[in-house]
């Protein structure tokens, strides 16, 4: 295979991971990765160095326009990203000491787990319960609605702040955006409205990424020739998923085709990794 087809095909394939990454709101990482070690067969270390320079590019184009919009919880961010970034960076240091099987398994497992999350029929959570650490830190807010501002309290910081490290050693240990923990810690433990916590999330997986990013790079895991056509892949099949979003009434069909493929592909990782191929 010559340097152009290689560029090609990641090309493409970024392409539709960036396109139903943006559709379901979990990230191209989960379709990169399993195109770069399975079809491409690309040493795990670098497809997951490739995919958190795609991160942090498709966190920083998303999320300012959800911050203008005053949507995203700032100071919620900051402060859950304290928890995330000592994550990530404890995660990136483990990934280079883990066998690269064991890693495989582990990326099939949180598969599974996230296409099981996209499926799940999301509510608005609108809560006013008073909490201490949330007044001490001012952690709750309000977001633009349709009959004015909403407000909302944040509740139980405590064990959203302890998901957010696990979710910080996840995405740097797999190298993705770990959104469906994100969902768990942001939307089930602190029962943050879903518009604000998928959109807080947005704003911090770049930062997230980039603490881990800085373990591969100094480790020699970051090949700019590889990174290159997965970052211009992604950020265009992010951008043509946002204007699908905005024309489409309904994106429950895109969930359960997500969910299928998702499946397809932690099937797949799994096998290679107890089989050793990877």
């Amino acid at each position: 295979m010559t340097i152009l087809v290689f560029t090609l095909i990641i090309l493409v394939g970024s392409y539709f991971a960036g396109l139903l990454g943006s559709l379901t709101g979990l990230g191209g990482g989960f379709v990169i990765i399993p195109l770069l070690t399975l079809l491409l067969h690309v040493d795990i270390h670098y497809a997951i160095g490739a995919s958190l320079v795609s991160v942090i590019a498709t966190s920083s184009g998303s999320a300012a326009a959800f911050v203008k919009e005053g949507i995203t919880n700032l100071r919620l961010g900051m402060f859950l990203e304290i928890a995330t970034t000592a994550g990530a960076m404890s995660g990136a240091i483990l990934a280079t000491y883990i066998p690269t099987s064991y890693i495989a398994v582990i990326f099939g497992l949180i598969l599974i787990f996230s296409a099981l999350m996209s499926l799940k029929k999301k509510a608005e959570n609108i809560v006013h319960e008073k909490s201490y650490l949330a007044e001490k830190l001012k952690l709750s807010g309000s977001y633009p609605g349709a009959n004015g501002a909403i407000d909302y309290s944040v509740t139980r910081v405590g064990g959203g702040f302890f998901m957010m490290i696990f979710a910080g050693i996840i995405s740097g240990l797999l190298g993705i955006g770990s959104g469906a923990l994100k969902v768990i810690a942001m939307d089930t433990i602190m029962r943050i409205p879903f518009k604000v916590s998928t959109t807080t999330s947005n704003f911090m997986i770049g930062v997230t990424a980039s603490a881990s990013a800085v373990v591969y790079l100094q480790r020699g895991y970051i090949s700019p020739g590889l990174s290159m056509p997965v970052v211009i892949g992604v950020l265009a099949g992010a951008f043509t998923g946002s204007k699908i979003l905005v024309q489409s009434t309904s994106s429950r069909w895109l969930r359960y085709i997500f969910a299928i493929v998702i499946s397809a592909l932690a099937v797949q990782m799994i096998y290679h990794g107890v089989t050793g191929r990877i």
